[in-house]
């Protein structure tokens, strides 16, 4: 058990038998009543995120998440096959587990899986990876003035907005957690 005025970002805990991790939380003490913690979880099942409100010192259970390195092998059909780095075991999870991984993940990829009490919830990623642009217009000399930016499809079929200099072939870095252009790899 682990009281929320204890609360930290990124800390998972378990409320009314979900798995969440907290990516928000205010302690709150008005002039009038008693204190309380205001907080955003997500939901490590189904991705939701939900606004809760706890009283100050209120106990709750603490999610012991278990992090594994494994390495994405392949997909077919709507299922994704993963193999883990120790045992060699592997497992699949299905396109909508990995909604938003998907646009970054490439095959023989290494990441990370996330788990509880053996319940597989999803995967961590690198917080950028490289990946080879495969589609975009050529950029037009002296249209730069304005810093001005351009489409380009990446090889995993996410798009994104880049520099008017990139050119098909190139490999970029791109941030995983919002999905945007860092810099030429």
């Amino acid at each position: 058990m682990i009281s929320v005025n204890d609360f930290k970002t990124g800390l998972t805990v378990e409320v009314d038998g979900d798995i969440f991790t907290v990516i928000e939380f205010q302690h709150v003490k008005p002039g009038k009543g008693a204190a309380f913690v205001r907080s955003k979880l997500k939901n490590l099942r189904n991705g939701n995120t939900v606004e809760r409100t706890f009283r100050a010192g209120e106990s709750i259970g603490r999610a012991q998440i278990e992090n594994r390195g494994v390495q994405y092998l392949y997909a077919s059909a709507q299922d994704h096959t993963f193999m883990d780095n120790e045992t060699y075991d592997q497992f699949t999870l299905t396109s909508d587990q990995l909604e938003w991984e998907l646009k970054f993940l490439r095959e023989n990829m290494n990441v990370h899986i996330i788990s509880y009490k053996g319940e597989i919830l999803g995967i961590n990623l690198p917080t950028s990876v490289e990946l080879k642009v495969v589609e975009t217009e050529p950029g037009i000399k002296g249209n730069t003035a304005t810093g001005a930016s351009k489409s380009a499809k990446l090889e995993t079929g996410h798009s994104v907005q880049v520099p008017l200099f990139i050119n098909e072939g190139d490999v970029l870095l791109i941030d995983t957690r919002e999905g945007k252009y860092i810099s030429r790899a």
